[in-house]
């Protein structure tokens, strides 16, 4: 069954799940009318920003990364911290592949997040490179 929550939320940037910004925009507040409201406390958002400013080293980024996260968690009613749990108990370089496969538990099947492993070239085409 589709995900019935209705959101403002695009592929571009993550929801702002601040509640005076919310407040404040009558747009965002009718088009999330029958939307339930995703609030967490500030250390939990806290620690899953820091959490993935340590992992990205890149300010936005963490805090885009971070919200999608905090977004797919409450939209599946998983507790943020037992997901960020998660991702510090997994192993070194092993968090791209979690990370793609739980974002992609609530998105539609035709925008689907995958992982870039790089091309493998062939020893053949290789070798007839010249330098």
């Amino acid at each position: 069954m589709a995900n019935p929550q209705i959101t403002t939320a695009t592929n571009i940037t993550g929801p702002d799940l601040s509640a005076s910004t919310a407040a404040n925009n009558a747009t965002q507040y009718f088009n999330n009318f029958y939307a339930i409201p995703f609030n967490v406390s500030a250390d939990t958002n806290d620690a899953i920003v820091a959490f993935f400013e340590k992992y990205t080293t890149n300010r936005q980024t963490a805090h885009t990364m971070a919200s999608s996260v905090l977004y797919t968690a409450m939209s599946q009613n998983i507790d943020p911290l037992t997901v960020l749990s998660q991702f510090e108990a997994l192993p070194q370089g092993q968090l791209n592949s979690y990370l793609a496969a739980f974002l992609n538990m609530s998105r539609v099947q035709t925008s689907i997040l995958g992982v870039n492993t790089g091309l493998k070239t062939s020893p053949y085409i290789t070798r007839t490179i010249l330098l």
